[in-house]
């Protein structure tokens, strides 16, 4: 059968990638001495954990409610984690090495700007890590229609999470039927495609009272999630606002938390103010230190 030059170009494409992640896979391997012992199952094996919890944590945490924050996380932090790289000079090859380590650390998903959504699809295809990517991002200011025809491209090239930052002026203007519109607009695409939708307050740049009126105005347009920050903005996640957009929310509702998380303590101190979700570019710090 004669292949077309882009069908080509495509496969080796595909094919050296792939090649990327064997081989960082050996290095770890080699570098651990292949004692036997399974590297890639940190946060797999929980002794301490009621089964109840264990159970719905290997589901993915997605629908944990505050109630998380009792728990000892420990080594379960991996599948909290959104491992983030949305620099804009990230380049194919750190993509790359942020898609293995997400295979390797079984974190929830990564989260990279929309022209990396294929590329990661691609090279997550057949593991447990979602692929999630931004919209609106990061100052919010675009139109309803434009943040829903660019939900639909990502999910259409293979994202099954959204974050998109909600139109802050108009919130600020107490323009809420647009705000409510902005968020409802994207909320159809993503669940007609079967993504989940998380919205970003910015709640640096709010409130108190701003942000328990974008946390009910979510909730009402259909979000799946509120989260903190963008990790742009002049301020990234506060215990305080968790807990009051926890409060705001309600226990159906999941809440990433975005922005600064650096340690296990950071984002113990999250989960025990009632997020559900870590975004956090320095994942692999951190599950290493709850290994």
């Amino acid at each position: 059968m004669q292949l077309d030059t882009a069908t080509v170009e495509r496969l080796v494409e595909q094919i050296t990638r792939q090649v990327l992640i064997l081989l960082a896979e050996e290095e770890a391997r080699t570098q651990a001495g292949d004692s036997g012992t399974c590297t890639d199952c940190i946060g797999a094996c929980v002794t301490t954990c009621h089964d109840k919890i264990q159970e719905v944590v290997d589901a993915g945490a997605s629908r944990l409610t505050s109630t998380l924050g009792n728990v000892d996380i420990g080594k379960e932090v991996a599948k909290l984690i959104d491992h983030t790289l949305l620099k804009p000079d990230a380049t194919q090859d750190q993509i790359a090495q942020l898609c293995y380590e997400a295979r390797k650390f079984s974190f929830a998903a990564v989260c990279v700007n929309p022209t990396y959504v294929k590329l990661c699809s691609q090279l997550l295809q057949g593991s447990q890590v979602h692929v999630c990517t931004v919209v609106g991002f990061p100052l919010g200011a675009t139109p309803p229609e434009v943040k829903a025809y660019e939900s639909q491209q990502a999910i259409e090239d293979g994202a099954t999470e959204v974050d998109m930052v909600i139109n802050i002026g108009a919130l600020k203007s107490k323009d809420y039927a647009l705000v409510e519109r902005d968020i409802a607009t994207v909320a159809r695409v993503c669940h007609t495609g079967g993504a989940i939708l998380k919205v970003i307050i910015e709640a640096a740049l709010l409130t108190d009272e701003e942000k328990v009126i974008a946390c009910q105005l979510a909730k009402a347009a259909g979000a799946d999630y509120v989260k903190t920050s963008t990790g742009f903005g002049p301020g990234g996640a506060t215990a305080h606002d968790v807990a009051l957009m926890r409060r705001a929310v309600g226990p159906g509702l999941g809440i990433k938390a975005a922005g600064g998380i650096k340690s296990l303590a950071d984002a113990k101190e999250m989960v025990a103010a009632g997020a559900t979700r870590i975004g956090a570019s320095a994942g692999v710090r951190i599950v290493q230190e709850a290994s």
